[in-house]
Order: structure tokens, then sequence, then C-alpha cells
């Protein structure tokens, strides 16, 4: 497993005060008092290169993640030795959180690109966080978007088609990308369209005929992993339809 990578009391102190995730991690709202006293428990930094795992199931559960830089896949390996993704996780999202209730990990973290995370070490932040009341409560809004997202897939896998699952993965996207001040229409897939399929229960073929159906009806332009958007009402339009 990668070393995390000690920094100065300096330097911790920019990675939470001036960081420009803030209103996507914990450090939302608090005062510049709490926001030092947070600084100095994110105690470390690591480095994760792509293709490597930040845990593994069954590692003992320390400390939860914040992406600063990087893009992550969580999986779990059926018993047939299937690969399960259970979900992608970008800048400014925690990882780590299925250790909590075990105190071991559940699925495996891995790095889809050269990635950086924040430490967090849980029993400090449960501490912190019985002092500091919005530190709380972001780490209850952060673990309520996990709950709707898994919900939102139980939704995808249950009721949609093939079609209306990979619209809804790509506005997912877009959604993201946008509130982290990225482009909504023009984004570079960091996971292939076997993981894609995995993590929406289809088969490799028919994420592929969904992506050629897309580029042939000009909902969207795709160059290897390179995704343009080019109709988003038109993508929004076949979710309405399954809605309905």
């Amino acid at each position: 497993m990668p070393q995390a990578i000690p920094v100065s009391l300096a330097s911790i102190k920019v990675a939470c005060s001036q960081c420009s995730l803030r209103e996507l991690c914990l450090s939302e709202g608090l005062s510049n008092e709490d926001l030092q006293k947070l600084d100095e428990l994110v105690g470390a930094r690591r480095k994760v290169r792509r293709g490597q795992n930040l845990y593994r199931v069954g590692d003992n559960f320390e400390a939860i993640y914040a992406v600063r830089t990087g893009f992550f896949k969580t999986d779990v390996i059926m018993e047939d030795g299937r690969e399960q993704v259970t979900g992608f996780q970008m800048t400014g999202e925690i990882l780590g959180m299925d250790g909590i209730g075990t105190e071991i990990h559940n699925c495996n973290a891995v790095a889809l690109e050269d990635s950086e995370v924040c430490i967090i070490p849980f029993a400090q932040l449960e501490t912190l966080s019985r002092e500091i009341t919005t530190l709380q409560h972001n780490f209850h809004k952060v673990m309520s978007r996990e709950i709707v997202r898994d919900h939102g897939l139980m939704m995808l896998l249950g009721t949609m088609r093939a079609e209306e699952r990979l619209a809804a993965f790509l506005l997912n996207l877009s959604q993201r990308f946008t509130a982290r001040g990225y482009s909504p229409a023009e984004f570079h897939l960091r996971m292939t369209r076997e993981e894609i399929g995995s993590y929406l229960g289809l088969k490799l073929e028919t994420v592929s005929r969904a992506f050629s159906r897309f580029q042939e009806e000009g909902l969207i332009g795709v160059q290897q992993k390179h995704i343009r958007i080019l109709d988003i009402p038109g993508l929004k339009k076949i979710l309405s339809h399954q809605q309905s």
C-alpha cells in the first residue's frame, strides 16, 4: 500500500482553509477557528498511482479519504471472480465510509488515474464532530449523498432500459463535473466501457451499442474516451419517457 506523505503544519492549513473544494467537502460553512481545527486533523496526504489500491476488502478501517485530485472506482469481487463496480468517485468526494459499520473495508478502492487524497482519521473526526456541530452536519450530508446515490443505482438496475441507464449515467457525470467548475458538456471518461457496464448492470456489447446509438442520433460525440454531450435536453427526454 502506498505510504502516507507527511506534510508540514503550514501546508496542512492550506488543505482545507484555502481548498477550492471546500463547498463539496467537510469544511463547508466552518468558521476560521473551526477550519484550523479541521486542518490540523488532516494530517497527511497520499498519492495513489493509476491502477493502485487506496484500500482493499478486509483492510482495517481507520480513516476516510477526501479525493483532492483524480478519479477512483470502488468494486467488489464476486464469488465467481467477476468484478462488480459499485461506484465512481471524483475530486471533492469522500471514500472509505463502507468501513464505518464493521470497522473493516467491504470494497476495494482503485485509482483510475494518478490521484491524491487527504487522509481524515475517523476516530479523531468523530471527536471533533461532537465539538463542532457544523462539521457533524456536513458529515451527515456527505453520508446522505451516498445513500441517495445508492438508491439511484437501485433505480437504474431495477427499472430502466439500457439506453436510459446510460443516459442517466452521463447526465449524472455532467452534473458532478458542473459542481466542480468544469464543463457540463465535455469531459474525459476515466473508466472503461466494461467498468461502466459493470456499474450499470449491462454487458460490454450493450454499452457499446448504446454509445453508438446516442452518437448516431446526435446526442453525444465520442472520440475514444472523450465525450461531448451535444444534446442535454435530448438525454433528459430519454429519462422523461421512462418516468412518464
